[in-house]
């Protein structure tokens, strides 16, 4: 079985991860398997105000290297998120909790988060999985002091009259285990309300693009700190904290659109 490691820090990729003293973020990435060390393995430490925060999913979690863009506004606020990620090319919720990786790596820390993440889960049995999935993972997660998110994403744009059923499916699992809800993809759609042009679907048309991973981890960032993304500096970053060309007002148009989502649609 091959398992590939890439380690993701500000303005730095490579192999291997060093420490940095605020926003370290660490993406897990593989075709068939990954592995996960305690954070302090890889040199990196966490200050008593930082949130270790655990993600679990595919390739809506890895492609631009979401939980790094988490990190990277985090210490944009100056704030702390230590971002890690466990995520497989098409993977399932159930898959990971069978593969026993998962587990190991929700073992491995006392994280404050850990954020699931699956397909659209728009048809009822992948809303069931979705929701089975939760509820196995809930012990594993509450046994590290974790509390168990629910990381909603957005169906292919081919089917997006689909929204609304995604969003209750996860919805619905993170309600099963008294967890928390993050609507990324109602995120989506309240920046379109704003601004109908904006790209936030890659080219395949299904995966987000750079700005579309922006808004999804802009929605994380205000329920993993409570922080309002409103006070955040006018400008969209990437994993490495480099700028997306936008307007300022653009930016900060998507700022409150994303607010408005979460406070539309509670954490609980």
């Amino acid at each position: 079985m091959t398992t590939t490691r890439t380690a993701t820090v500000r303005g730095d990729s490579r192999r291997t991860a060093r420490g940095i003293g605020v926003g370290l973020a660490l993406s897990l990435l593989a075709a068939t398997s990954a592995c996960l060390k305690p954070p302090t393995e890889f040199g990196g430490t966490h200050k008593p105000s930082s949130h270790p925060v655990l993600f679990i999913g595919n390739s809506l979690t890895y492609t631009n290297n979401l939980p790094g863009v988490v990190a990277a506004l985090a210490e944009q606020a100056g704030d702390t998120i230590d971002a890690w990620s466990l995520a497989s090319s098409n993977a399932a919720l159930i898959d990971h909790y069978h593969s026993g990786e998962a587990a190991s790596a929700i073992k491995s820390y006392q994280w404050e988060y850990v954020v699931l993440q699956q397909g659209p889960s728009t048809v009822a049995i992948n809303r069931d999985t979705l929701v089975l999935a939760a509820q196995l993972f809930d012990p594993l997660i509450r046994s590290v002091g974790a509390r168990p998110a629910l990381f909603m994403v957005w169906p292919d744009n081919s089917r997006e009259a689909y929204f609304d059923d995604c969003r209750e499916s996860y919805r619905l699992a993170a309600q099963a285990v008294g967890g928390v809800f993050m609507p990324a993809g109602e995120a989506w759609r309240a920046v379109w309300a704003k601004m109908p042009s904006l790209a936030l679907y890659g080219s395949d048309g299904f995966h987000p693009s750079q700005l579309g991973t922006y808004v999804a981890a802009l929605e994380i960032f205000e329920r993993i700190t409570g922080r309002d993304a409103r006070t955040l500096p006018p400008i969209a970053i990437r994993d490495n904290g480099s700028a997306i060309d936008l307007p300022e007002a653009t930016v900060r148009l998507i700022h409150e659109a994303v607010h408005e989502a979460n406070q539309q649609h509670p954490a609980r």
